[in-house]
Protein backbone atom coordinates (compact mmCIF):
# COMPACT_ATOMS: atom_id res chain seq x y z
CA UNK A 1 0.00 0.00 0.00
CA UNK A 2 1.39 3.10 -1.11
CA UNK A 3 0.83 6.13 1.83
CA UNK A 4 1.21 9.67 0.32
CA UNK A 5 3.79 12.22 1.88
CA UNK A 6 4.04 15.87 2.15
CA UNK A 7 7.43 17.02 1.27
CA UNK A 8 6.60 20.75 1.98
CA UNK A 9 6.32 20.55 6.15
CA UNK A 10 9.54 22.37 6.04
CA UNK A 11 7.28 25.42 4.63
CA UNK A 12 5.41 25.76 7.94
CA UNK A 13 6.26 29.14 9.46
CA UNK A 14 5.36 29.51 13.15
CA UNK A 15 2.23 32.00 13.22
CA UNK A 16 1.58 34.81 16.02
CA UNK A 17 -1.79 33.73 17.44
CA UNK A 18 -5.00 35.67 16.62
CA UNK A 19 -8.71 35.17 16.81
CA UNK A 20 -9.79 33.95 13.00
CA UNK A 21 -12.81 34.34 12.53
CA UNK A 22 -13.57 35.86 9.34
CA UNK A 23 -12.36 34.88 5.46
CA UNK A 24 -9.90 38.49 5.21
CA UNK A 25 -11.18 38.39 1.47
CA UNK A 26 -14.40 37.93 1.85
CA UNK A 27 -15.34 40.95 4.42
CA UNK A 28 -13.22 43.45 1.97
CA UNK A 29 -16.20 42.46 -0.77
CA UNK A 30 -19.11 41.44 1.53
CA UNK A 31 -19.21 38.25 0.70
CA UNK A 32 -19.76 35.14 3.24
CA UNK A 33 -18.24 31.74 3.50
CA UNK A 34 -18.55 28.21 5.07
CA UNK A 35 -14.92 27.67 6.83
CA UNK A 36 -11.81 28.78 6.70
CA UNK A 37 -8.38 27.72 6.37
CA UNK A 38 -5.23 29.51 7.40
CA UNK A 39 -2.05 29.10 5.26
CA UNK A 40 1.11 28.09 7.04
CA UNK A 41 3.88 30.27 5.90
CA UNK A 42 2.19 33.14 5.67
CA UNK A 43 -1.01 33.58 8.07
CA UNK A 44 -3.12 34.39 5.18
CA UNK A 45 -6.55 33.47 6.09
CA UNK A 46 -9.23 32.78 3.01
CA UNK A 47 -12.45 30.60 3.16
CA UNK A 48 -12.66 26.77 2.04
CA UNK A 49 -13.84 25.55 -1.08
CA UNK A 50 -16.80 25.28 -0.28
CA UNK A 51 -17.55 28.61 -0.21
CA UNK A 52 -18.71 30.68 -3.13
CA UNK A 53 -15.18 32.75 -3.57
CA UNK A 54 -12.58 29.71 -2.45
CA UNK A 55 -10.14 32.30 -1.08
CA UNK A 56 -7.76 29.77 0.31
CA UNK A 57 -7.42 27.96 -3.11
CA UNK A 58 -6.86 31.31 -4.94
CA UNK A 59 -4.14 32.26 -2.09
CA UNK A 60 -2.13 29.13 -2.70
CA UNK A 61 -2.44 29.54 -6.64
CA UNK A 62 -1.24 32.76 -6.18
CA UNK A 63 1.32 32.40 -3.77
CA UNK A 64 2.08 28.56 -3.84
CA UNK A 65 2.05 28.60 -0.50
CA UNK A 66 1.36 24.88 0.41
CA UNK A 67 -0.02 23.90 3.61
CA UNK A 68 -3.38 25.68 5.49
CA UNK A 69 -5.01 24.09 8.29
CA UNK A 70 -8.23 24.45 9.11
CA UNK A 71 -9.29 27.19 11.31
CA UNK A 72 -13.04 26.78 11.95
CA UNK A 73 -14.23 25.14 15.09
CA UNK A 74 -15.36 22.34 14.17
CA UNK A 75 -12.50 21.25 11.91
CA UNK A 76 -8.82 20.35 12.67
CA UNK A 77 -7.07 19.25 10.09
CA UNK A 78 -3.91 20.22 8.02
CA UNK A 79 -3.83 20.05 4.05
CA UNK A 80 -0.90 20.11 1.34
CA UNK A 81 -2.13 21.08 -1.83
CA UNK A 82 0.56 20.50 -3.91
CA UNK A 83 0.73 16.77 -2.52
CA UNK A 84 -2.89 16.38 -2.06
CA UNK A 85 -2.38 15.03 1.27
CA UNK A 86 -3.63 15.18 5.46
CA UNK A 87 -1.11 15.92 8.17
CA UNK A 88 -0.99 14.74 11.33
CA UNK A 89 -0.63 18.26 12.58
Amino acid sequence: MDTKKCIHEDQIKPLPKKDITVCEDCIKTGDTWVYLRQCLTCGHVGCCNSSKNKHAQKHFDKTNHPIMKSVSPEETFTYCYIDDVYLDK
